[in-house]
């Protein structure tokens, strides 16, 4: 079966892996130079299950209110770019802050997010991938009693689903980051994730694309997509700047700009791009660096050590597709990383980027089937792409090649909008 795959992310790329493993010919089609060019660029580099949380929840609408009001905000609305699209998905995503939804959401978002940490494991067994990849967890720190007092519900969750997790004192902190020693008056506690990944998603992508052309997957690059073309109830081919491309079936995995194109055939899906910001920085001081990954929930930024960098991810903003890089944003990221890890970096060397994350009213990605019998969906993973990518790549993959997935499918489809 030849299978045209529509987009050069992480989770494009990974699906093109799986695929060509199956034993399918493969074709990449995107827009830029090469792979991970946009949202696969520079996230935070976390690879988090245990950190897999909706954003819908219960008391969410009151606590957006407050991240607004913050001087150093973590979310914001662009009040310029609100649409009907765009307060459409506002009021579905409201329609799930309750604890039934919540706790729903969050099942399914663990599920898929420990079977991609466990695809991880296996392919770092087959295929030796550099990408400063690290294996020590993710810490969540709290500088407020109120927000451990809120966390019992994720972590019965946790408990209920077998996720290993550690509530700590700052001591227990200290003894997982040491660099935290210095600023240990400014936190409470926190909350250990142990079976969580660190990684650069770029490196990642760039080296396992490499994997995929030694399978045979064809790359097109520097390729617009324009439409895709059904016939007789089946796409029959994709209409791109190098003219049409026909295949057996195909997978979109176009992040954010997956709604224009399914718009094509008629396909809504309730996919938003959510405007995220990160810091890439050089180590100067190793004692003053972090050693894994490091969540502030009071301003929720990211802190994530690559080998001889930092990266500094987070602040959510509700702007459309407006790429713009707004200085007045990156004051919380500066913030954090100077204010948890003093001396660790020269913020003046600081690398400043903005990607869009493909975010669900439901916080859960949208895998597999559609309408059409070969058009198949992998996107929706809002900050949690470099998190579920291989795990959602191998269960898109196992669909397509109508084998039985290793996880269970429910609720993980387009179907729960339309059901």
């Amino acid at each position: 079966m030849h299978v045209i795959v529509l987009g050069g992310g992480v989770l494009g790329v990974a699906s093109a892996w799986y695929l060509a493993k199956a034993g399918h010919e493969v074709t990449v089609i995107d827009r830029q130079d090469s792979v991970a060019q946009e949202t696969s660029h520079a996230n935070a580099g976390m690879i988090s299950p245990g950190y897999s949380t909706p954003w819908a929840g219960p008391g969410v609408p009151l606590k957006a209110i407050g991240w607004m009001l913050q001087d150093l905000a973590p979310f914001m609305i662009n009040f310029k770019e609100l649409d009907p699209f765009t307060l459409s998905w506002m009021t579905k995503m409201l329609a799930n802050c309750n604890t039934r939804s919540y706790q729903r959401n969050k099942g399914r978002m663990l599920r898929i997010a420990e079977y991609s940490r466990d695809c991880f494991v296996d392919l770092r067994k087959e295929l030796n991938i550099d990408y400063d990849s690290r294996q020590q967890g993710t810490l969540q720190v709290f500088r407020k009693e109120k927000q451990i007092k809120d966390l019992q519900k994720d972590i019965k969750v946790l408990q209920d689903l077998g996720v290993e997790h550690q509530s700590l004192d700052m001591d227990g902190c200290v003894e997982f980051e040491p660099a935290l020693a210095q600023v240990r008056h400014k936190f409470v506690g926190g909350l250990r994730l142990p079976g969580d990944e660190t990684g650069d998603c770029f490196k990642f992508t760039c080296a396992l694309a490499k994997e995929c052309e030694k399978l045979g997957v064809n790359f097109l690059m520097k390729t617009e997509i324009q439409q895709l073309n059904e016939h007789n109830g089946k796409i029959v081919s994709v209409q791109t700047s190098r003219g049409m491309l026909a295949a057996d079936s195909f997978l979109v995995a176009l992040g954010s700009y997956s709604v224009q194109t399914l718009n094509t055939v008629g396909i809504k899906i309730p996919v938003y791009p959510i405007k995220g910001y990160s810091l890439t920085l050089p180590i100067e001081d190793e004692s003053k660096a972090p050693m894994s990954t490091i969540m502030d929930e009071t301003y929720k930024i990211a802190v994530t050590r690559f080998e001889d960098r930092i990266r500094v991810g987070g602040t959510a903003e509700i702007a459309s597709y407006n790429m713009e890089l707004n200085e007045k944003r990156r004051a919380s990221v500066d913030f954090v990383v100077q204010d948890m890890f003093p001396g660790a970096t020269d913020i003046n060397k600081a690398e400043f980027w903005t990607g869009l994350r493909p975010m669900t009213p439901d916080s859960t990605p949208i895998l597999g089937g559609t309408k059409f019998d070969n058009l198949f969906l992998n996107t929706g993973h809002g900050t949690l792409g470099w998190t579920m990518s291989l795990g959602s790549a191998k269960f898109v993959a196992d669909v397509m090649s109508k084998r039985a997935t290793e996880i269970d499918p429910e609720g993980l489809s387009m179907a729960r909008y339309y059901g």
